[in-house]
């Protein structure tokens, strides 16, 4: 078993421990795989440290629930960054256990805690993943229960987290409507 795939079983077997399901299979695991899946269609040569990141990004993230903070924006933001730092400290020691040398693990904390977006290119990668995973698996079910304009809104934010190329390829990989597609033009998302 190569150091990647000793990670990524760490991870799982973490993962597996969720008691919440989706489609029969604990949320957080199935989150991961459904992350690498992404990953390798949209960097299939991607680095171990991208790799790891991508698997690892939401690592026993029922253990600090959203509940345990303060509502609203302030709240979310407060609680999204505790889970990044977590979810950072959580894979770099499964890291670091596989024999990772310490700058490919601090590599992977950087993409988790999400420094460096917009600057980085593989912190953008793994937030492009990201959206990409939450477009397939998510945005459906999750639009359901939306207003049409509070889903807008999340479409537009959405976009504007994904790198030019990530947003050129989510048009033409997902079927969506024309006020959807606009919010993912080149020119008029900064």
């Amino acid at each position: 078993m190569t150091p990647r795939e000793r990670v990524f079983a760490a991870i799982d077997a973490a993962n597996a421990a969720d008691p919440r399901l989706e489609d029969g299979q604990p949320v957080e695991l199935l989150y991961g795989r459904r992350m690498t899946e992404e990953q390798r269609r949209l960097h299939p040569d991607a680095p171990d440290a991208l790799a790891i990141a991508c698997r690892g990004q939401h690592i026993e993230r029922w253990l600090l629930p959203r509940k345990d903070y303060p509502e609203g924006r302030e709240g979310y933001l407060l609680w999204r960054r505790d889970q990044g730092r977590r979810h950072a400290d959580r894979v770099m020691a499964l890291m670091r256990e596989a024999g990772y040398p310490e700058a490919d693990a601090e590599h992977a904390g950087r993409m988790l805690r999400k420094e460096g977006i917009k600057r980085d290119p593989q912190v953008q990668a793994l937030e492009d993943v990201a959206c990409f995973t939450f477009i397939r698996h998510y945005l459906g079910d999750f639009g359901a229960t939306q207003e049409p304009q509070a889903l807008l809104v999340i479409v537009q934010k959405t976009a504007r987290k994904m790198s030019p190329e990530a947003r050129a390829r989510a048009v033409q990989e997902f079927p969506m409507p024309p006020e959807f597609a606009a919010a993912f033009d080149l020119e008029g998302v900064r």
